[in-house]
């Protein structure tokens, strides 16, 4: 997931989640979003990786 791609998802959970009653402050919602959009790209680096260790292997 790229950089662009991770604001993007951000700008797009915005609306939804404000639309929902949050339990957080704003502050504390962006560095969530910000987290979690930092975790979908450590795991997706991961599988990469997981990847093409697999295909080294064979």
């Amino acid at each position: 997931m790229t950089t662009s791609t991770v604001a993007e998802r951000i700008i797009q959970d915005i609306p939804a989640r404000s639309a929902s009653k949050s339990c957080y402050k704003a502050d504390q919602e962006v560095k969530l979003l910000d987290l979690q959009a930092e975790i979908d790209c450590l795991l997706q680096e991961l599988q990469n990786l997981k990847i093409q260790r697999q295909s080294c292997n064979q």
